[in-house]
C-alpha cells in the first residue's frame, strides 16, 4: 500500500472523528481537505465508511445507556420510548438520502457548495443562539422527550443531506428551536447518529461493493480506526463544552472557513476539485 495514501487516509480519519459530532459538517471538511489532498475514493465508499468508526465512539462512551437498551427494550417503558424516539427521528432523513444521495452526490458534493451551506450555516446557528437564550427550554432531558419532538429533529436532519450543513448542527439547532435544552439536544444528535451512519455505511458498501479492492479495505481501516480514536476525544470534549458553553464559536468558525474557501476560489488562488 502507498505510504503516501496511508497517511492521507489517517488525515482524513482524524478529520471525521474530530468533526462528525461538531456542528460544523464532517462531510463538508472531508470534501474539502479530500480536495486538498488530491484524495478521491470511488463513489465517496471511504468517506461514508470510516463515519462509522466515529459512531462506534458513541456507542463507547455510551456502552451503558446502549447495553440497558438492548436488555430492557420491550420490558422497560422508558427504554421503549427512547426507541421509538430514535425510530421516529431515523426516518425522514433516511428516506430521502435514499431517494435523493445519488443527485446529492452528483452536484453538490464539491467544496464551493460545501463552503456556501458553511457559512450559511453558521448564520443559523448564530440566530439560533440568539433565539435560544431569550427562551427557557421546554425538555431539559433526553427521557423527557416526546415522539414529536423526535419527529421534529428528524425533519431537521434531512437538511444534513447537503454537504456543509452537519448533521449534528442540523439537528441539535432544530431541536433547540423546538424547545430541547442545548445538551439534550447534543446528546440525542449523539444517539440518532448511531442508526443513521450505520445504515448509511452499509448501504453505500452494498451499492458500491463492486468497487472495493482490497486496498482500499487497508485505507478504509486505517482511516476507521483515527475516526474512532478522534470521535471519543471530540465526544468527551464537546459534552463538556456545551455544558458552559454555546455553539457561537462553532458558527463563527464555520463562516471564516467558508469564505477562506469561496475567496480562494473566485480569485483562482486554489484549483478546487469535488
Amino acid at each position: 500500500m502507498d505510504t503516501m495514501l496511508m497517511l492521507k487516509a489517517l488525515i482524513l480519519g482524524f478529520i471525521e472523528g474530530l468533526t462528525e459530532f461538531l456542528p460544523i459538517s464532517s462531510t463538508g471538511h472531508l470534501i474539502v481537505f479530500g480536495s486538498l489532498l488530491d484524495f478521491h475514493s470511488k463513489g465517496k465508499v471511504f468517506e461514508i465508511a470510516i463515519q462509522l468508526g466515529a459512531v462506534l465512539a458513541v456507542v463507547f462512551e455510551y456502552r451503558s445507556r446502549f447495553t440497558n437498551v438492548i436488555l430492557n427494550f420491550g420490558r422497560d417503558r422508558a427504554v421503549n420510548r427512547f426507541v421509538v424516539n430514535l425510530a421516529i427521528a431515523f426516518v425522514p432523513a433516511a428516506v430521502m438520502g435514499v431517494l435523493f444521495s445519488s443527485v446529492i452526490k452528483g452536484y453538490l458534493f464539491n467544496p464551493i457548495s460545501v463552503a456556501m451551506a458553511l457559512v450559511i450555516g453558521g448564520f443559523i446557528i448564530l440566530w439560533v443562539e440568539k433565539r435560544a437564550a431569550t427562551r427557557p427550554a421546554k425538555v431539559l432531558t433526553v427521557e423527557d422527550m416526546r415522539p414529536r419532538d423526535a419527529l421534529v429533529v428528524g425533519v431537521a436532519q434531512i437538511c444534513a443531506l447537503i454537504p456543509g450543513t452537519s448533521r449534528s448542527g442540523s439537528t441539535i439547532m432544530g431541536g433547540m428551536l423546538w424547545g430541547l435544552e442545548r445538551k439534550v439536544a447534543t446528546e440525542f444528535s449523539f444517539f440518532l447518529a448511531v442508526p443513521m451512519m450505520i445504515a448509511a455505511t452499509f448501504y453505500d458498501i452494498i451499492k458500491h461493493r463492486d468497487l472495493f479492492t482490497l486496498a482500499d479495505a487497508g485505507l478504509i481501516a486505517i482511516g476507521f480506526v483515527a475516526a474512532f480514536v478522534a470521535g471519543l476525544v471530540a465526544v468527551k470534549a464537546l459534552l463538556r463544552f456545551v455544558s458552559r458553553k454555546n455553539y457561537v464559536p462553532f458558527a463563527y468558525y464555520r463562516i471564516v472557513f467558508g469564505a477562506i474557501i469561496l475567496i480562494t476560489w473566485l480569485f483562482d488562488w486554489v484549483k478546487w476539485t469535488s
